[in-house]
């Protein structure tokens, strides 16, 4: 594993979990705290026969994340930037996943043909946050597509989330609080109904900045609301609830919560 060729500007981070470790790219998009606490909240209810896909998975951690928790039967995970899918591939083969994990180049907006309509348990994404044009955008390409409605926007998400999705099938999101309204009344008109949300905060002192919304296609409406989930202590450690996500009690780590 320590012999494993590594490019320029990569390492390879150890993530806790059943031995799983990815590459990541120091000069383009690492994943944060937010990828964690998605992998973590879509898990509860998945198993193990469970066909899962991932929309947009960057640096494929949330496969190797939802793997570790619950080893799904298999995982797809698009992924429209070359260098990112390239990576990621070396990720899976990395811990030898090639056979449960299969890391796909294509458009959310215009899935390709590997991805079969009406087919998946449960969908999973961690979208760009920022709508295209709000913000600054960063000036480096792999970083501003991760961060912001460059190449496809919520709408699209959840359109082909709901094609790909089979009836009742589980569609699990992070996002910002801000655009929640905005994640909820889609999710009605595209189909997908809002079954679970869950709002994120810094620490109890402040206010929310991510939330974490399910779905089911086609469900009937009742939405519950559970209980806050607190990032940070006031002491800025991370809370009990953070420490038990991560799996391990030696996981210290402090990941980026936002994206810019």
């Amino acid at each position: 594993m320590k012999n494993y060729p590594q490019k320029q500007f990569e390492r390879i981070d150890d993530l806790q979990r059943k031995g799983l470790k990815i590459i990541q790219n120091t000069q383009k998009f690492c994943f944060g705290i937010d990828a964690v606490l998605l992998a973590h909240f879509a898990a509860k209810d998945l198993n193990c026969q469970d066909k899962v896909v991932d929309l947009g998975t960057g640096t494929g951690i949330i496969p190797l994340l939802l793997w570790g928790m619950v080893g799904c039967q298999k995982i797809l995970a698009l992924e429209i930037q070359k260098d990112m899918v390239e990576m990621a591939k070396r990720s899976v083969a990395l811990n030898g996943l090639q056979e449960k994990i299969e890391i796909i180049e294509g458009d959310i907006k215009n899935p390709p043909p590997e991805l079969i309509p009406n087919t998946y348990d449960a969908i999973v994404t961690n979208p760009p946050y920022m709508e295209s044009n709000k913000g600054i955008v960063n000036p480096t390409e792999g970083k501003a597509i991760a961060r912001h409605e460059i190449l496809c926007n919520l709408e699209d998400i959840l359109y082909t989330a709901k094609r790909l999705l089979k009836p009742k099938g589980k569609f699990s999101m992070i996002h910002r609080s801000q655009r929640l309204v905005d994640i909820l009344s889609i999710m009605r008109k595209v189909g997908i109904e809002p079954k679970k949300l869950r709002l994120v905060y810094p620490s109890p002192r402040k206010t929310s900045n991510l939330v974490l919304v399910q779905g089911n296609k086609g469900g009937k409406p009742h939405l519950v609301v559970e209980k806050p989930l607190y990032i940070y202590q006031q002491n800025g450690e991370y809370t009990q609830e953070i420490y038990e996500i991560y799996g391990d009690g030696k996981q210290k780590q402090k990941g980026a919560v936002n994206r810019d």
